[in-house]
């Protein structure tokens, strides 16, 4: 038995294929059966004429979604979408579907959300499925090359990375734990054992929102290195997302036009050369804009989509006021007002996909942010334990995975990204 995906090569070769059926017409003596099976489409023709009556029977008997083993000559047809289809030989039918609930009619997204255990199976989505793993394989290939070593961060956690208002905190057996809202503490650790780390899972925030942007869990791979400053931490990153997007142009073409994507800015931002944006000039810039930001006030959603509709690849908008950003980023030597950071805005209004900084290397500040921050400082004593012995100066980051997807494929909503979404409404399938 051999894939779909790996056909066209096989142009006269009599073969057999597993899979399902996702959709079939009779002519009479003539019957189309178009089979899926998670690495392509074919359409098998079979003649009455030319096959054995169990083949036709079983023929007559199917439905969609009924799995099958087929046998059939590859043949060359231009006018298939890849150029190829089957002269069927023989049909036997593995388990017979029941009647289908995602019919070629349109349906509400709540519907196919609830039925989205078998909305997976669609042209569109397995297509998704493929960038997003593409996506993946791809931002670990890029740390290996680079020796940076995976070392995963817990999912429970005794204290809050970012502060406490969206925390998921679970019974953890006579105690109480958080699931985790991010890695990097735990990598500012193993990248002053190993220098270069990286993890990557899920990550959870209990805020509660419904934009477009949101989900309760989501993955994020987060990146993090002793001895690079802020300048070489962006660096890095806009070769890691160009290294990304090249690979998805070049081995998901197919996918992106089964999405209809437009594929110029991701063109571009295989090219490189995304611009640096200084956080008050990107202010003036969304004033001039009509934007009613103030000086001091975080980006919103609305403020990243205007101001990366001016651009044609992503952008960083570098050197955020102190007071808005996290406890343990660095402060600008020449302006302390500011931090040295950078958040990574996708174009076409997609937003935020990357943030990152350099971290408070200076143990004494960081107690001192700690406190500013309310936390508690007994909970992060093996925290300020990394400048305690043999601090370095060091940086890291965290790209969304599924903002990434979303960006990449053109989605309306974050909630196809993901086999599974959660949601502030959505709990199953």
């Amino acid at each position: 038995m051999v894939d779909i995906a790996v056909l066209k090569p096989k142009i006269g070769e009599t073969l057999e294929l597993t899979g399902w059926v996702f959709n079939f017409r009779s002519s009479g003596s003539i019957y189309f059966l178009q089979l899926r099976d998670g690495t392509g489409r074919i359409q098998i023709v079979f003649s009455k004429s030319e096959v054995d009556d169990a083949t036709w029977e079983a023929l007559q008997s199917i439905t969609m979604e009924t799995s099958v083993v087929v046998s059939g000559l590859v043949k060359a047809e231009p006018r298939a979408p890849s150029g190829i289809e089957m002269q069927g030989v023989s049909c036997r039918i593995l388990s017979l579907a029941g009647e289908y609930p995602i019919s070629k009619k349109e349906h509400g997204i709540e519907f196919l959300m609830d039925n989205r255990h078998l909305w997976l199976r669609s042209v569109r989505q397995e297509a998704i499925m493929r960038i997003r793993s593409e996506i993946e394989f791809a931002l670990r290939e890029f740390f290996y090359v680079r020796n940076f070593i995976l070392t995963d961060s817990p999912e429970f956690t005794p204290n809050a990375c970012e502060g406490t208002t969206d925390l998921f905190e679970v019974k953890y057996f006579d105690d109480v734990a958080y699931l985790s809202q991010s890695g990097q503490l735990y990598l500012e650790a193993t990248s002053s054992a190993l220098k270069r780390t990286y993890c990557f899972g899920p990550t959870f925030r209990s805020e509660k929102s419904k934009t477009r942007r949101h989900l309760t869990e989501f993955w994020m791979l987060e990146a993090e290195a002793s001895f690079m400053n802020q300048a070489e931490n962006m660096q890095l990153q806009e070769e890691m997302l160009s290294f990304v997007i090249s690979r998805v142009l070049e081995r998901r073409d197919d996918d992106l036009k089964t999405l209809e994507r437009d594929t110029t800015f991701l063109k571009n931002a295989a090219e490189g050369n995304y611009p640096r944006i200084k956080y008050i000039d990107a202010i003036k810039e969304l004033q001039k804009l009509g934007s009613d930001i103030k000086e001091g006030d975080d980006l919103g959603a609305d403020d990243e989509t205007i101001l990366t509709k001016q651009y044609d690849r992503p952008i960083f908008v570098t050197e955020y006021p102190v007071e808005i950003k996290s406890f343990y980023m660095k402060p600008d030597p020449e302006n302390p007002s500011y931090v040295l950071n950078a958040d990574m805005l996708a174009p076409e209004g997609y937003g935020e996909i990357i943030g990152g900084s350099e971290r408070i290397d200076d143990l004494k500040l960081l107690e001192e942010r700690i406190k500013q921050h309310n936390l508690p400082a007994e909970a992060f004593s093996w925290y300020t334990d990394i400048r305690r012995y043999g601090s370095v100066p060091h940086s890291g980051f965290g790209i969304g995975l599924e903002r990434t997807v979303s960006w990449v494929c053109g989605l309306e909503h974050v909630r196809e990204s993901i086999p599974f979404p959660r949601l502030i409404n959505r709990l199953s399938p």
